[in-house]
């Protein structure tokens, strides 16, 4: 419920027009057949068709749901309602997906720490990032380090962390997502593949020395004690390319240090607003390029910042990027509500 609550503000933020919610199911995929998650996303349609609409609500993945679980999930909806309409988001380029849509979160989050930087007169060139998880947002975010000039040097699974001292290039990053994708495999491996790299079974990277941190796991991977090495190791800004993955002793930790951190529903709003872009492109029956995309990506983020700052500047230099994102996503929600006047 909670996270439905930080999704309704997230969304705000983003400047498009759409609500915010969250929801699931307690299915485990982790040991089950491709035809076991199949027939479980089918049964979770049938029951789930009479709620959605391109113009009620319109679901999209999140942990554990990728494209594959998509499309079983959209073939269901066609099946039974015979109509073809954008009531899903994440779905293959095939029928009716957006480009740039798996890289949005992880590239949006790195917009975001980009655009932060910018603020003090700094750029990722050069900078090591420690990133956190190895699926959709890890991998996206750690490839647009790259892309900006920065060195990403750990990525992480439920089992624990990476470290390539010498950094993942763009080959090892695509070497990590074919063997998560498709093998189904665990980051474990990445030290068979790539002499010079250790595992750090059951722990998660944040001891590691760093620039930027980016963590895009999952909730609450990141505590106090972690967000206190992370500023000893020399650490100036983090970016939450997950959904709340600092717990609250983290974000005072962060705050009271006065270093730059964006909370999760502004850095990782990226994807969302692919998805809403993606919704546009169907009920205009359109596809937009990638350099579109990527321009309107790169626009979203940054006004997302820009609002940020607007509510969140403490004069000095310093901005409080979590007051300034729960104020302006709260601002146009309760606004919103008011000129819809009283029920």
């Amino acid at each position: 419920k909670f996270l439905a609550f930080e999704q309704t503000f997230k969304n705000a933020l983003t400047g498009l027009p759409m609500g915010g919610g969250k929801g699931g199911s307690n299915f485990n995929p982790k040991g089950k057949s491709v035809r076991e998650i199949m027939r479980f996303c089918q049964s979770f349609m049938t029951e789930l068709y009479r709620h959605i609409g391109a113009d009620v609500d319109v679901p999209a993945g999140d942990i554990g749901v990728g494209g594959r679980e998509i499309g079983y999930m959209f073939g269901q909806y066609k099946r039974i309602t015979n109509h073809f309409t954008g009531v899903l988001t994440g779905k293959g380029l095939e029928y009716g997906g957006s480009l740039i849509r798996p890289e949005a979160t992880g590239y949006g989050a790195v917009y975001f720490l980009e655009n932060m930087l910018a603020v003090r007169g700094l750029d990722l060139l050069g900078k090591t990032a420690v990133i956190s998880g190895s699926g959709n947002v890890a991998t996206h975010a750690a490839e647009k380090v790259v892309h900006l000039g920065g060195k990403p040097v750990t990525l992480s699974d439920s089992g624990g962390f990476i470290h390539d001292p010498d950094g993942l290039t763009l080959e090892k990053i695509d070497w990590v997502k074919h063997h998560k994708t498709h093998r189904r495999g665990r980051i474990s491996d990445y030290v068979d593949a790539f002499p010079g790299t250790t595992f750090h079974a059951g722990k998660t990277p944040w001891h590691v020395p760093c620039d930027v941190a980016l963590p895009c796991a999952t909730q609450n991977e990141l505590l106090g004690d972690d967000a206190r090495a992370l500023i000893a190791n020399g650490c100036i800004a983090v970016s939450e390319g997950a959904n709340m993955p600092s717990d609250l002793e983290a974000v005072h930790t962060f705050k009271a240090a006065k270093i730059m951190f964006a909370p999760g529903k502004a850095a990782n709003a990226g994807g969302v607003a692919v998805s809403g872009l993606e919704m546009s492109q169907n009920s205009a029956r359109r596809s937009w390029s990638e350099a579109e995309l990527q321009d309107m990506l790169k626009d979203i983020m940054k006004g997302i910042h820009g609002r940020c700052l607007t509510y969140g500047d403490r004069g000095g230099g310093y901005v409080d990027y979590v007051k300034g994102a729960n104020i302006a996503g709260f601002k146009k929600v309760a606004d919103a509500m008011l000129a819809f006047g009283v029920v």
